[in-house]
């Protein structure tokens, strides 16, 4: 699943459209799934996985720490799972995460109670520098321990606790900290609980794959979400199409609706209503948006989104939308900034601790196409403006190993003819290797400069 690095150049604007497309399958079901199923007795079937970096690095650390996963066909794998516990690793093992912080704090929370467990872990330069103290801390409650002592970001050393104890945890709007959490409490000894509140829920895709266990998680909703986590019970395997990403959908979504007379049919999505955050910005900002043949599967909406261009109003984004549309913030600072007016958007703090500081880059890339904004007291207002000719000189994209900056950068040169040239397109692999041929399915201009 590793490519080559390259560059993309861009400086064409996209004619009109409508077509019908499937995208990159749902990053966060497919890790997930293999991390579940690998826990899980006996074998999950898994098909329409994301065959991108980050997944591929969650099969490499789960085949070396012991899990046998056989490749079907394309997108289709058996996870072999041995049960609650059972993850093995030899000595001096070290575990590459790759790019992928979803992965890194996951498998962090299932090693940190899985016996006789002390490995090194790593990622790459972007992960490194990816703040993990809250999830240190919160294994340590488990009983794990890490070295360095006082370090919080890759590589460290776990080693897990050798009498896991069940902890009660209040969630804050983090999903990747809640499921270490859950997965965590699944290997320990006694009723885990993790509180959440019902106003800043975050993506429940970990609680949806195990809901068939009820025997091992129990949700009660009042005035809060309640997950309660039986520690030591049995996972029973599962079946499990994966859907499209409606993250990766954003992108296109955002295409067509600032493309004049252009529709847009994105068949097969998730529509986990944690996920949907992007899709009600846009329809409370006047964005044509229907969501049509919805279904559920393994506690999944999903279905097909239909989408029109559409002249749209400034985005006014309150705190409480983060939850529900982290990924696809970059993508509505491009929406903003061509789209007449002011746009605000509050409580973004937690996009400077991601791939890279999303506030901070996107505001450079705006600011070289002519879009002014200010970022202050954790609110970003952008002064959009309908956007007539692109600029004359050549704006660079430097290699931030960020997918949703390089897409973002890309779905702005198409809208607007700017010509855009972004360093290390290949990061877009990590989540939506199919995003380039995309893009010329809808017609859209690109050059990929091949790096020897």
């Amino acid at each position: 699943m590793k490519t080559k690095s390259f560059d993309v150049e861009l400086n064409k604007k996209i004619k009109n459209f409508k077509k019908t497309i499937n995208v990159d399958s749902d990053k966060s079901l497919s890790i997930r799934s293999f991390l579940i199923g690998s826990i899980s007795h006996n074998i999950s079937e898994l098909d329409n996985v994301l065959e991108s970096e980050d997944v591929g690095s969650t099969i490499t650390c789960l085949k070396d720490l012991g899990i046998k996963i056989n490749k079907i066909s394309e997108g289709k794998y058996n996870v072999f799972g041995k049960g609650l516990g059972s993850l093995a690793a030899k000595k001096n093992t070290i575990l590459n995460f790759g790019n992928s912080g979803t992965l890194a704090r996951l498998l962090i929370g299932i090693l940190s109670t899985t016996p006789n467990i002390k490995v090194k872990l790593t990622g790459d330069e972007s992960l490194k520098k990816r703040n993990m103290a809250e999830v240190i801390q919160i294994m340590r409650a488990f009983g794990a321990d890490f070295k360095p002592k006082k370090k919080s970001n890759l590589p460290i050393e776990i080693k897990s606790s050798d009498m896991p104890i069940a902890i009660s945890y209040k969630a804050n709007v983090s999903a990747q900290l809640k499921s270490a959490a859950i997965l965590a409490g699944l290997n320990s000894f006694g009723n885990t609980e993790i509180i959440e509140d019902l106003k800043f829920q975050s993506r429940d895709h970990t609680e949806n794959l195990l809901l068939n266990n009820s025997n091992s998680i129990q949700i009660k909703t009042d005035k809060t979400k309640k997950i309660i986590v039986k520690g030591q019970s049995y996972l029973k395997n599962f079946s499990f199409k994966i859907p499209g990403d409606p993250s990766s959908a954003a992108f296109f979504a955002a295409l067509t609706l600032l493309t004049k007379n252009s529709s847009l049919r994105i068949k097969n999505v998730g529509l986990n209503p944690k996920r949907i955050g992007f899709y009600k910005i846009l329809k409370n900002s006047g964005a044509k948006i229907a969501f049509k043949n919805k279904k559920k599967l393994q506690g999944e909406i999903i279905g097909d989104i239909i989408i029109k261009s559409s002249n749209l109003k400034p985005l006014k984004v309150k705190k409480n939308f983060y939850v529900s549309a982290t990924d696809e913030y970059p993508i509505m600072f491009v929406i903003a900034a061509l789209t007449k007016g002011i746009s605000c958007f509050k409580g973004i703090e937690g996009l400077k601790n991601k791939e890279s500081d999303r506030v901070k880059e996107m505001q450079k890339i705006l600011k070289a196409v002519g879009i002014k904004s200010i970022y202050k007291n954790k609110e970003l207002k952008i002064f959009g403006k309908e956007y007539n000719r692109s600029v004359n000189k050549k704006i660079f994209i430097p290699n931030l190993k960020d997918h949703r900056i390089c897409m973002s950068s890309a779905i702005l040169a198409l809208l607007t003819g700017n010509n855009i040239y972004i360093k290390n397109f290949e990061t877009v692999n990590t989540s939506s290797p199919s995003f380039l041929k995309i893009i010329k399915k809808l017609n859209g201009n690109f050059k990929v400069k091949t790096k020897r």
